[in-house]
């Protein structure tokens, strides 16, 4: 028997979805000063919703104020006030609303939180991100006490998710967020116990786990997101992702999802970074397949005694079948395309569409465009980067606003108006902290 997107998969949680079709996390901004969730979340999730994937995993909700990875990120850090409980059971209720769940995403940006917000954030060293313009700080070396608050902070954050209706979260250990850079042994110089061999660099992360596990119950839905490769020299690398598959294995998750790279080398974003990437052996062969990370997926299955969520690239779903049959991957994370088309489940699911469109072919700019025949190759790229991003994150905010997407949109505009909101949302940000 084949099985397809289509499918609906019981997790060992009891939680069940009903289909393969999964709405990964991306970074919604939509939280006013305060870092509460509001009305737009209600609206946006909504919206997603009534597309019809079977389940939805948020953007990634911060346990520390202080370490955000955007201004307008949705916060759970201590006790929580009623109106922010409410505001979370109504953002949960609107996800389920046709039938889908929702999976709260946890995070801690680290050294990853952009200078506007902190100029001195926590990380696992005092080595600093590899990134121009000053946008982010020099990080300082978090001890013994700092890193045990994070512990709580995952779990009590976790707790709040399960009595406001979430129905389950999932621990961000990707993308060079704080679980990300305690597992890289290049940006986690430690010589203690949270530092040196692997088992130790992830002990951050099986702890984290298990408080959550401590915290909720085992039938509340735990999964944890995790790098194929952090595709830098130096970084956390395929052999070591297989390894910590071996740890999580014994961890009972209801799914690990797989995807690569941090804002040095931003893989999950389809684009490569200033510096050289590096891939390991016969997984370059990546390339040439139509997602992103399928072929370390396939990879990291070998070894996985839990289903995996593969984000990244898919458009077809003769890809995402194939993908789902051949052992690749148990679900398919959409992202990207349905900040510009959030009815697109449906369509790919009933066979009215085969193919998702792929909007960031139409957004970039030529070296000669805008910015001159000899500008830099490195701007460019920044450029094409930011002004992407701008343009799926001002296509959410219109959807949080109850409005269609824009897909008129041009990238340079993209990029100054999102420059601008991002600009804004700061001074709001700081001018709260002062409260």
């Amino acid at each position: 028997m084949q099985i397809s997107i289509n499918d609906p998969l019981k997790f060992v949680s009891g939680l069940e979805i009903p289909n393969r079709l999964v709405k990964a996390a991306m970074t919604e901004g939509l939280a006013e000063a305060d870092n509460m969730a509001t009305g737009a979340h209600v609206r946006l999730y909504q919206r997603w919703a009534k597309g019809g994937v079977g389940l939805q995993i948020t953007g990634n909700v911060q346990i520390d104020r202080c370490h955000l990875e955007r201004p307008g990120n949705v916060v759970i850090q201590g006790a929580q006030s009623a109106a922010a409980l409410a505001a979370l059971r109504a953002y949960a209720v609107a996800a389920r609303s046709a039938g889908g769940k929702i999976i709260m995403q946890l995070s801690h940006a680290g050294r990853q939180t952009p200078a506007s917000v902190n100029k001195a954030p926590f990380g696992p060293s005092e080595t600093a991100l590899n990134m121009p313009g000053g946008i982010f700080g020099p990080p300082r070396a978090m001890g013994e006490a700092d890193i045990l608050a994070v512990i709580a902070g995952f779990a009590d954050a976790a707790k709040v998710a399960k009595e406001t209706g979430f129905d389950g979260v999932q621990l961000h250990a990707a993308h060079g967020y704080l679980l990300s850079q305690f597992l890289s042994p290049k940006a986690n110089i430690r010589t203690d116990r949270w530092g040196g061999p692997l088992e130790n660099r992830a002990r951050l992360l099986l702890d984290a786990i298990k408080a959550v596990k401590v915290a909720c119950g085992p039938a509340f839905s735990l999964s944890v997101k995790l790098n194929s490769s952090d595709f830098q020299k130096g970084g956390f690398t395929h052999a070591d992702c297989l390894a910590v598959i071996d740890l999580l294995n014994g961890e009972n998750l209801d799914f690990v999802e797989i995807s690569g790279g941090n804002y040095e080398q931003p893989q999950m974003a389809g684009i490569d970074g200033l510096e050289p990437k590096f891939e390991e052996g016969e997984q370059a062969s990546t390339r040439a397949r139509e997602a992103y990370f399928s072929a370390y997926a396939k990879s990291v299955q070998s070894r996985a005694q839990m289903p995996l969520l593969v984000t990244g690239g898919f458009r077809t779903v003769q890809a995402m079948n194939a993908a789902i049959e051949a052992g690749e991957a148990d679900m398919i994370g959409l992202a990207r395309p349905l900040c510009a088309d959030p009815d697109l489940p449906h369509k790919l699911l009933s066979g009215e569409l085969q193919t998702a469109p792929v909007y960031e072919k139409s957004l970039k700019l030529g070296p000669t465009r805008w910015l001159g025949k000899n500008s830099p190759i490195g701007l460019i790229k920044g450029l094409n980067g930011w002004g992407q991003q701008g343009w799926f994150c001002l296509q959410i905010k219109r959807l949080g606003a109850g409005l269609e997407p824009d897909l008129k949109l041009g990238l340079f505009k993209a990029f100054r108006t999102y420059a601008r909101e991002e600009k804004a949302a700061a001074l709001a940000y700081h001018e709260a902290m002062k409260g």
